[in-house]
């Protein structure tokens, strides 16, 4: 008999990580369904698991109003399938589908932990909720050692309730990317005469970091007139700061790309890749330090998230300190200017991620978790 499990999931359009564990996960030993809370039915994760077979579930969900009513209609979903594991992710999805599953006495009540300190230090009053939401829980999945201790030091949640799952990644997808699709990219956003092209994809929040990175740009602008930057992943609350700085660019010398579908060509339009956190804490993850080095482009980070864990400067990549534009004009120009420095990093980028960030590790120890 397989294990019933379903996975609740809030504000999704497409995310390749439920993809790949949809597509991973033993169907022997498992028997996988999605609910998914969102604005509107229809999102790409929707419609892809519709075209897998895979049973999937849209609940209504746009604010507040719709808590009530989208926590009946999940409790209703989980009590009709029979489900045994829930596995939850993201806030929305976590307060409604633990809660849900609760009161049905489902036994197993999972939810991975995707962000670290921003509630603590943009939304105090809402770490009522992740506590309450850490109860809810008889199982957490810290995504790094950042998100472990936060959890434990911070929330005081005990070390035996939490699991240490890094992401894992098909790998091979940021490597092996086909040229005709580098090349369509490249023409699209008209960066076919733009040399070198400085590249970040991260969304527009005050945490992130981007204002440090366009002043950081402007210095780069002054050895590289030719020079453009690319702000992929273009939306958030701090999009009227990040607009502003812009203003003190050359209109001519980046480009703004609200959501890009192919991740893995737009990174090889990068010459240098730049991640800067403002702190050691605030990046739960940080996916894009793994893709970023998956795709052999050399990067000047910061250590947050889980790039504490691995990052080693002039090693794997060019390390920064935190809220420091010069610094990261720096190390652009560094690494545009050495090359063996570069063809270092680039290697020695794409060895440390190997073990440490597979997707067949991550699907083994999910499945523990689920037994």
């Amino acid at each position: 008999m397989r294990k019933k499990v379903t996975y609740i999931i809030s504000d999704i359009e497409k995310a390749l990580a439920f993809e790949w564990i949809a597509e991973s996960l033993n169907a022997e030993k498992y028997e996988l369904s999605f609910i998914l809370l969102n604005r509107k039915a229809g999102s790409f994760l929707e419609n892809w698991l519709k075209e897998k077979n895979i049973p999937v579930f849209f609940v209504h969900y746009e604010n507040k109003k719709q808590f009530f009513s989208s926590f009946w209609q999940t409790r209703k979903v989980l009590k009709k399938i029979g489900t045994e594991v829930v596995h939850c992710h993201l806030f929305t999805a976590s307060l409604v589908g633990l809660l849900a599953a609760k009161s049905l006495g489902i036994p197993k009540r999972i939810f991975t932990r995707h962000y670290a300190t921003f509630h603590h230090q943009y939304f105090p009053r809402a770490v009522w909720y992740d506590k309450f939401i850490n109860a809810l829980a008889t199982h957490i999945v810290a995504i790094s050692e950042n998100v472990k201790e936060i959890l434990e030091q911070k929330e005081g949640v005990k070390p035996e309730k939490i699991t240490l799952v890094h992401h894992g990644f098909r790998l091979e997808m940021f490597e092996n990317v086909p040229q005709t699709c580098i090349e369509a990219l490249r023409e699209k956003y008209q960066l076919q005469k733009r040399k070198p092209v400085i590249g970040v994809i991260a969304r527009w929040l005050h945490l992130k970091g981007i204002q440090y990175i366009i002043p950081a740009f402007g210095e780069v602008l002054r050895d590289y007139p030719n020079a453009h930057l690319v702000l992929a992943n273009a939306k958030g609350d701090y999009k009227p700061e990040i607009e502003r700085l812009l203003q003190n660019l050359p209109s001519n010398s980046y480009t703004t790309i609200t959501f890009e579908n192919d991740l893995p060509a737009l990174y090889q339009l990068f010459d240098v890749y730049v991640h800067t956190p403002i702190n050691a804490q605030v990046e739960a993850f940080g996916q894009t330090y793994i893709e970023a080095l998956a795709a052999g482009i050399p990067s000047v980070f910061t250590l947050s998230g889980v790039a504490k864990e691995f990052i080693k400067h002039q090693e794997n990549a060019w390390v920064v300190p935190f809220q420091d534009s010069q610094a990261i004009a720096e190390g652009i120009s560094i690494l545009l200017q050495n090359e063996n420095l570069r063809n270092k990093i680039i290697q020695n980028g794409k060895k440390s991620i190997q073990k440490m960030f597979n997707l067949q590790a991550m699907i083994e120890k999910l499945e523990s978790l689920y037994c």
